[in-house]
């Protein structure tokens, strides 16, 4: 599942390559002449301050020709069903071009990123663009952090609360999408809100749906790629836990450089243990088997380990100071999403922790997780059974997606990008599916659904 990537946007040009989509969306006329509907600049601004319980914080720089970027506060509830629980502020943000244009319901499923870029639906429907942060995360936060409302249900309300009222000033066709975790949130949203858009394009999203069964994401490591690359993974891997402890001593070496520790793990040397088991994990999630050349031998000096390691298991990440940023996303995990397993045959004898990438180790102790074995079920039957309008762009080489989601007739697909990893888009398929995702994207987007 994807942690370490969040800031990725799924954006897309309108290349030469692209141009055959580009065509089969000609029939969703853009009004470049006039991007306002007929309203002067200041009434957008105006508009959005006549919302109730948002606040326009501010309009930034930097946004394409025909559109106004805007950084957004919205009030929500801390709980949706007990009103006396107070109430947080969620970051928004909104990049305006029409209120006659598609809106495209952006999911981060992480902090919304301040900086104006469109997701490959809205490039493709010449739409606005609303980004949510997911609550909990970034500046979405209560004054008193209670993480047993940080629930699939709670996110998906505040989804649900935020269509409701930009509707009134975007009566068009609306679309979610997001990337991994802001998939999984997509989807999540359709399931308790199926109504509130017209489509939803998920990319990258995991369906982890028996926790207690994670023999598809072994599997899948042990066949992924090429064996030669799957071999110098795990020979890499071996020599890094040989050489535990010049590894453990530049870890630590760097965190107290840094100024930083490890309580919230509990000790570089099992924060190493932990970044290396994650390593085949996270090599195919972001790189290919052409970059197996550059994975260190067996003669490689301990360095030459060390920077690959960095590199490609992002080692900063699990010390406190970006750790503590990510206790929100192992809480959902550990308590309703679940995680992943890894093969550790290769590596007996060498290992010091034993469930060691649990998302328990990832939290502070004083913090207590019970696990909602029905949630994913629950929503992988919605998708199986019930789930429409519903587009899967899923790379074959990424691990993240081992468990996918398989939805049912109901004018509802999953894509695949051949040799994609997790940062896969409708522009990287295969001609034939790029054409098909394209038309369905544009069906929903004139308001053309099949008979349900």
């Amino acid at each position: 599942m994807r942690t370490l990537t969040r800031r990725r946007l799924l954006t897309t040009t309108a290349s030469a390559a692209s141009m055959a989509s580009m065509a089969v969306l000609a029939a969703v006329p853009a009004r470049a002449a006039d991007r306002t509907s007929g309203a002067g600049a200041d009434d957008v601004v105006d508009a959005l301050r006549a919302l109730p319980g948002l606040r326009v914080i501010e309009e930034r720089p930097g946004a394409e020709p025909g559109y106004r970027f805007f950084v957004l506060g919205l009030r929500q509830p801390v709980d949706h069903d007990d009103p006396g629980a107070g109430t947080f502020e969620q970051r928004l943000t909104l990049l305006h071009t029409a209120f006659d244009r598609p809106t495209v319901l952006f999911s981060t499923g992480y902090e919304v990123p301040l900086i104006p870029r469109r997701t490959e639906p809205a490039v493709l429907l010449s739409g606005n663009q609303l980004g949510v942060e997911h609550r909990y995360f970034g500046t979405s936060r209560p004054a008193t952090l209670d993480l047993t409302h940080l629930t699939i249900r709670q996110a998906a309300d505040d989804h649900h609360r935020v269509v409701r009222l930009f509707r009134r000033l975007y009566p068009g066709a609306w679309i979610s999408t997001g990337g991994s975790k802001g998939g999984m949130a997509s989807v999540y949203h359709r399931r308790f809100h199926p109504y509130d858009v017209d489509g939803t394009v998920a990319y990258s999203a995991p369906n982890n749906v028996d926790d207690r069964e994670d023999s598809a994401y072994v599997r899948f490591l042990e066949h992924v790629g090429t064996a030669a690359a799957r071999d110098a993974l795990k020979t890499a891997q071996r020599q890094m836990l040989l050489r535990r402890t010049e590894m453990v001593a530049r870890y630590e070496a760097w965190a107290a450089a840094a100024g930083d520790t490890f309580r919230i793990i509990g000790s570089a040397d099992k924060a190493l243990e932990i970044a290396v088991l994650r390593v085949p994990f996270m090599f195919w999630q972001n790189r290919t088997a052409a970059d197996a050349t550059a994975i260190p031998g067996p003669d490689a000096s301990t360095d030459a380990l060390y920077a690959w390691l960095e590199k490609t298991a992002a080692l900063p990440v699990y010390a406190d100071s970006t750790a503590r940023n990510f206790i929100p996303y192992w809480y959902q995990l550990g308590t309703q999403m679940g995680y992943l397993n890894v093969p550790t045959d290769h590596l007996g004898g060498l290992l010091r922790y034993p469930d060691a990438i649990e998302p328990r180790s990832f939290m502070p102790p004083d913090v207590p997780m019970h696990f909602d074995a029905e949630a994913m079920p629950d929503i992988d039957r919605w998708v199986r059974r019930r789930g429409g309008q519903l587009l899967f762009v899923n790379g074959t080489q990424d691990p993240s997606v081992a468990e996918h989601f398989r939805p049912g007739p109901r004018d509802a697909r999953t894509l695949w990008v051949p040799g994609g990893n997790h940062h896969v888009t409708i522009e990287g398929l295969a001609p034939a599916d790029r054409t098909e995702a394209v038309t369905a994207l544009r069906r929903w987007a004139t308001g053309g659904r099949r008979p349900r």
